[in-house]
């Protein structure tokens, strides 16, 4: 899959949101996107951002970096590739209580 591209990169960063609220996902990649909001919002910068156009040249490396480093994880939500796990959501749970039911073959359907 292709890297560079503003289209490719937009669609990565509106699949963050998707990402974040997955529960199957480690939580070191989320604490990746928690780290990289972080870093973006406080006043501490590589470049100080007294040279302002230039300032932001290390978030914007940043974000790359962890784009490029999420970025088989992200592409699984913007292509659809991504399946629904249910196994944590129901491990150690019973998923049918007190049900009865009755399977009848073909013959016994005719009446």
């Amino acid at each position: 899959m292709q890297f560079i591209g503003f289209r490719v990169i937009f669609k990565r960063i509106k699949a963050i949101r998707f990402m974040m609220r997955d529960k199957s996902v480690p939580k070191r990649k989320k604490a990746l996107i928690i780290a990289g909001l972080i870093y973006l919002v406080l006043p501490v910068d590589l470049i100080p951002p007294v040279l302002f156009p230039i300032a932001w040249i290390d978030d914007l490396i940043l974000w790359l970096w962890i784009l490029w480093h999420l970025r088989e994880e992200l592409d699984k939500y913007w292509l659809g590739e991504k399946t629904v796990d249910f196994s944590k959501k129901y491990r150690g749970k019973t998923v049918i209580d007190d049900v009865e039911y009755e399977v009848r073959g073909n013959d016994e359907h005719k009446e």
